[in-house]
């Protein structure tokens, strides 16, 4: 027997008829034996509707008020699952986020989760009781309802299950695991059984959709076994029962101690994200870099690759980096705002690049892998703009009309296409 955490997302409970394909998954764990609870999201859409109406209402509108409109779609789902789950003679209730409760911070629209009292959760669980909970939503210092931001529910049930001590938490999405890279720009990519925790940081950070990075670094803290799968495979499917790793049906995001072999390099990520900075002839003395990067901490800006080429003269030098393409405006009125203490000569901004990332727990150990890279890309003609790394990526800015050519370049010469 196990105590399992299932995560369902929007389009895994769409209607009426996938909320019934839900419970069918459910029963199956329940059958076996196991204590479950199930985290849900609102039904596909419901949450942009919602984010519309009170947008319509008042562009400038109480962020207290608006997680109050967007929490509600997720009571539906619950109630609409437990319904169907007592259809079926399984005993279930529905829990709302201040019913468990789900403490977080302030930061209304994009709360962080505080602490959660499982006791209750793990009492009802016990005897033999499914309890399906609301994701995305908490409760604030000020007792008003809080909402987590985007894939909010994956984090919820990440949180949940690290309450309740569970043994696996499972996310249902709409593929069946985590690939070498998207399926749809190389059709020889191939689902990994198993993936590390800092591995899938760093795809959910650099452009891989599967899980979102809270969740993640929320796993990685509190060891929490992560495994991806689809809820579209049939709930009675070989393999469909609690299992993890090579024997699963999805793939297991775990601690690199449970990985066996280890590969060098575990997949290849994308972003078109990006946005590409460059600011022209600046003064190249003690002090700049700070009158740069300094105003856009200030707001907030995440700056992530940087490069400065230093003149001839050594006078002046160009200060080129990347922010999200979302932030681009922002950034720009900032530099320009402070570009007379930067004291450059002209800001350039281009939106058509890429980043294109490898990663791998395996180059922690392994000379070479860059340069790998960059053969690659050259023997192919692809200009890199800059380079980022850590210990276990690289991520490369280019143009953007190469990006499908270098994911399959890279997929390629790292042998990742090969079974």
């Amino acid at each position: 027997m196990a105590r399992l955490v299932m995560k369902f997302g929007g389009t895994s409970v769409a209607d009426v008829e996938r909320i019934r394909n839900v419970a069918a998954h459910v029963k199956r764990e329940v059958d076996a034996g196991h204590e479950v609870a199930v985290v849900v999201s609102a039904m596909a859409g419901t949450t942009n509707q919602l984010v519309s109406w009170a947008r319509e209402t008042a562009p400038l509108h109480d962020a207290r008020e608006y997680d109050t409109i967007v929490a509600s779609g997720e009571q539906v789902t619950i109630a609409l699952l437990s319904i169907e789950l007592q259809r079926i003679g399984i005993p279930a209730r529905s829990w709302l986020g201040w019913q468990i409760p789900i403490r977080t911070d302030s930061a209304h629209g994009a709360a962080r989760i505080r602490e959660i009292d499982g006791s209750e959760l793990v009492t009802r669980l016990s005897r033999g009781e499914v309890a399906v909970i609301a994701g995305f939503q908490g409760l604030g210092p000020d007792n008003r309802i809080t909402t987590l931001g985007r894939g909010g529910s994956d984090t919820s049930a990440v949180a949940i299950a690290a309450a309740i001590g569970a043994d696996l938490c499972d996310i249902y999405t709409d593929v069946d695991g985590v690939y070498t890279t998207d399926p749809r720009i190389v059709a020889k990519a191939r689902k990994l059984d198993k993936i590390s925790y800092e591995e899938m940081l760093e795809m959910a950070s650099l452009g891989a959709k599967v899980l979102q990075t809270r969740s993640v670094e929320l796993a990685m803290v509190h060891r929490v076994r992560l495994q991806v799968r689809s809820s579209f495979d049939t709930p009675d499917a070989p393999h469909a029962a609690y299992g993890a790793g090579s024997d699963g049906p999805g793939t297991l995001v775990c601690d690199e101690d449970e990985i066996v072999e280890q590969q060098v390099v575990s997949g290849i990520a994308y972003s078109k994200d990006e946005a590409k900075v460059t600011l022209v002839k600046v003064e190249d003395k003690p002090g700049v870099a700070a009158r740069i990067f300094g105003p856009l901490a200030d707001n907030s800006i995440n700056v992530d690759m940087i490069i400065q080429n230093v003149s001839d003269d050594g006078k002046s030098t160009d200060m080129t980096f990347t922010v999200p393409q979302a932030e681009l405006a922002r950034a720009e009125d900032v530099i320009r705002k402070a570009q007379a203490e930067i004291g450059c000569k002209e800001v350039k901004t281009d939106t058509n690049v890429i980043k294109v990332s490898v990663i791998g727990i395996g180059m922690r150990s392994h000379a070479g892998v860059a340069a790998t890279a960059f053969k690659a890309l050259s023997e192919k003609g692809i200009n890199i703009r800059a380079i980022t790394t850590s210990e276990i990526k690289i991520s490369i800015l280019i143009d953007g009309p190469y990006a499908e050519l270098a994911v399959r370049t890279l997929h390629s010469v790292y042998g990742l296409d090969k079974q």
